[in-house]
């Protein structure tokens, strides 16, 4: 499974973490940015991210900024991307089953290392539930992005 991953510069050492993570578990990472402590807009990094979730160019994506907030903003801009902003493995667990997220915002300042991969484990191991009041949901979100969005 191909990861987009993207952060600004307050979630930059949470994103490599994760990275080095995911390439140890055999997944291939593609790192939009940034890659430096230097003060930077997450936008700039998280919109090529979640461009590439949406073209499916990468299955999932993971983004991170110091609450996780602003970059998941971002993320839900690009029509197709459903990323959800989770502090739990539950939550993780729980937008993979019901919203079949495809994207997952953590914040670099909110959850520590050890919490943030079990997030990210139960995020990319968690199937769609598949069953039909959660998809009617999901075509209800895409009509919403269908109406309001323009690609």
């Amino acid at each position: 499974m191909k990861i987009a991953i993207a952060c600004d510069h307050g979630g930059l050492a949470l994103k490599n973490r994760i990275a080095e993570f995911l390439k140890q578990g055999g997944y291939e990472v593609l790192d939009f940015g940034t890659k430096t402590l230097d003060s930077c807009d997450y936008p700039d990094y998280a919109l090529p991210a979640a461009e590439a979730v949406a073209k499916g160019e990468c299955e999932r994506g993971i983004f991170v900024c110091t609450t996780g907030i602003g970059i998941s903003m971002v993320a839900n801009k690009v029509p197709g991307v459903r990323c959800a902003l989770c502090t739990d493995a539950t939550g993780a667990r729980l937008t993979r089953e019901h919203n079949d997220a495809n994207a997952l915002a953590l914040g670099g300042g909110i959850v520590g290392v050890n919490l943030a991969l079990d997030i990210v484990k139960t995020f990319l191991e968690t199937p769609f539930s598949k069953l039909e009041k959660h998809q009617r949901r999901i075509d209800k979100i895409k009509a919403i992005e269908d109406k309001y969005l323009r690609s």
